[in-house]
């Protein structure tokens, strides 16, 4: 099988396991113990938190450890609302259903939501948010890079405008950190989402970045971990391999940049060449480089999946949270794509272990299911 769904989640790197494995077998002291093993484990938590700290550009008291991206955006979000009055906050179209659905909880308890429309090939754009901010917004939440097409946002820039706003900034940087240069003490936002198992590290451990200005209400009560941020043990061996994969992420980046770059390009040029009829969404716009969002006009996306998995193929048709869901990207929506068309909608993300021969292969496979769809089409019509 030709996996090409790393958006979704990556394969754990062995050198992440290793990391992992004595805090999965004799090391088990609880980091908030006072003995030998519990100051051992402390010391790996530590290091753990230094090593995230470095690859997003914030400082380790900074990093709060959570069991994923979603609680992460949620620990932002109803974080920032249970220490103030009800308000306003606004939300881009094209966020993760884990910011859609805790800003449609918080509407439910007062706070009035906007949403902040984006442009055809699916950016947020300063100008834009400047637009819907109000006197009584609290917070703005962008994210760095979208999920299903890519697209990448200027943080830096819409947190500008955010701040002189008086307002908080929040970006889901889940897809972006390990895949580009991420600062979170330089871009701007006040809180940042972050996930292992996006580069190459375990599921079920992630963080939330916090400037140290920012008062929060734990989403988790209790046991005063995370300096009372966060309740609950640590889940010790998934946040040393979090770290250890924050590391890894840092020491390859440009590498695998250029290479996943050249990927997607060699993907692109194959399409433009050999399945003309292919629909790549947000070509102009500045994206992830190992992400391609297409259509073949005609396949309705899940079927298409289907046929290439039977080929030896795994892609998925954008956010893996809303597999099955039978409604076309909200994604593709925002930006105005015809329903028709969005419904079509496949998602590649390339990884580590992905080749031009994969590439190819792909190519391949999506030319034999258009020229299907053309013999379908012809039978039809005799």
């Amino acid at each position: 099988m030709i996996y090409l769904d790393h958006n979704a989640t990556t394969p754990l790197d062995e050198r992440v396991l290793e990391a992992m494995l004595p805090w999965l077998r004799g090391s088990y002291g609880n980091p908030s113990s006072v003995h030998a093993p519990g100051r051992a484990a402390r010391a790996a938590l530590e290091r753990a938190r230094e090593q995230v700290a470095a690859l997003a550009g914030a400082h380790p008291s900074q990093v709060v450890f959570t069991s994923g991206g979603t609680e992460a955006n949620n620990a932002a979000l109803k974080g920032v609302a249970g220490r103030r009055p009800a308000a306003r906050i606004a939300v881009s179209a094209v966020e993760h259903a884990s910011v859609q659905q805790p800003a449609a909880a918080l509407a439910r308890t007062g706070w009035t939501v906007e949403t902040i429309p984006v442009t055809d090939q699916g950016e947020v754009t300063a100008q834009t948010v400047a637009s819907v901010l109000r006197a009584d917004t609290r917070l703005v939440s962008v994210m760095m890079a979208n999920n299903e097409t890519g697209v990448v946002n200027d943080i830096a820039a819409i947190a500008a405008v955010v701040r002189e706003r008086g307002a908080l900034m929040h970006t889901d940087a889940v897809q972006a950190l390990g895949k580009q240069p991420v600062d979170f003490s330089a871009g701007g936002a006040h809180l940042m989402s972050v996930s292992a198992h996006k580069l190459y590290g375990p599921k079920g451990v992630g963080a939330l970045l916090v400037d140290k200005a920012v008062d929060l209400e734990p989403l988790l009560h209790g046991g005063g971990q995370e300096k009372g941020r966060r309740g609950g043990t640590e889940n010790l061996a998934g946040i040393v391999g979090f770290g250890r994969a924050a590391e890894l992420a840092g020491a390859g980046m440009d590498t695998r940049r250029l290479r996943m770059n050249a990927l997607r390009q060699r993907l692109e040029q194959g399409l433009r060449e050999r399945v003309p009829q292919a629909v790549v969404f947000a070509a102009g716009a500045t994206r992830l480089p190992n992400t391609v969002f297409l259509a073949l006009p005609g396949i309705d996306g899940e079927t298409l999946l289907l046929e290439l998995d039977r080929m030896g193929l795994a892609l998925s048709s954008g956010a893996a949270c809303g597999s099955g869901y039978s409604e076309p990207s909200h994604v593709l929506q925002a930006m105005g794509v015809a329903p028709e068309i969005a419904r079509c909608a496949v998602r590649v993300s390339l990884g580590a272990g992905n080749t031009e021969h994969d590439v190819d292969t792909l190519i391949a496979a999506l030319q034999t299911q258009a020229a299907r769809l053309q013999t379908l089409a012809a039978t039809a019509w005799d």
